[in-house]
């Protein structure tokens, strides 16, 4: 208890928080992005609880993730070398969920595309998709996605109160923004290219970082961004080309 009040007490503490506050935030944008789109192919009546259930794992994960943080930190030590690049365990964590993610983009980028039978054939085959196969998908990348916010969370703080804090903050974030963000995107067929052009942006972003190129998340969301702006301003403009 004392521990606690002395951290309370502490500016260096809260500066630290709300810092770690708003890195979690934008980290879980990622996750939230595949949640909305995979929980869309679902039917309709089973969606918010695939979201509720997929972003509570998300908790659990990076709850439980919080609880091991000294073999956390050992997933950054070298296991292995190819060619005098060395790989740790987060690496490859990184490179199979940023191939994973990259797949799983193209895939639906390709149903997108697909002639208008083909699409409806498509769409027929998700829908008998289960829904503990979906669960599963969004699990894999609540790991991955969680490896590396837990990996930014260490790397900020050695106070796991303000780490748990920072974690359930922005979860319940995530939870409370889930639902309007899948919405928007069902809504808005052009929102579906682009939130998927996101995330094939996102999967290769994890594989470079799993090869060690460093590629600074400021530069990914200013992207993001910017892209996102370009849409809402054709999105203005169709409607009032139909209000005319």
């Amino acid at each position: 208890m004392e521990y606690l009040l002395e951290l309370a007490a502490s500016p260096a503490a809260w500066a630290a928080l709300i810092t770690l506050i708003a890195m979690e935030v934008v980290l879980g944008i990622d996750n939230l992005l595949f949640i909305s789109i995979l929980t869309n192919k679902l039917p309709e009546d089973i969606r918010p609880r695939a979201r509720k259930i997929g972003i509570g794992l998300a908790l659990v994960m990076r709850l439980g993730l919080l609880s091991t943080v000294a073999i956390i930190v050992q997933l950054t030590e070298p296991v292995f070398s190819v060619f005098g690049q060395a790989f740790s365990w987060r690496d490859l964590i990184l490179i199979a969920g940023g191939l994973f993610l990259v797949w799983k983009a193209t895939k639906e980028i390709h149903h997108s595309m697909a002639p208008h039978d083909e699409q409806q054939a498509a769409t027929g085959e998700l829908i008998k998709v289960s829904f503990s196969a979906a669960i599963v998908q969004i699990l894999i990348l609540d790991l991955v996605f969680s490896v590396d916010s837990i990996i930014t969370a260490v790397g900020m703080t050695d106070h796991i109160p303000i780490m748990v804090i920072a974690v359930v903050f922005a979860v319940l974030t995530m939870l409370l923004a889930a639902g309007p963000l899948a919405n928007f995107i069902n809504r808005n067929p052009s929102i579906v290219m682009l939130a998927l052009g996101f995330l094939l942006l996102i999967g290769t972003t994890l594989i470079a970082e799993g090869f060690g190129a460093h590629v600074p998340k400021g530069y990914i969301y200013a992207a993001m961004a910017f892209s996102a702006g370009i849409e809402a301003l054709n999105m203005v403009q169709r409607r009032r080309r139909v209000s005319h």
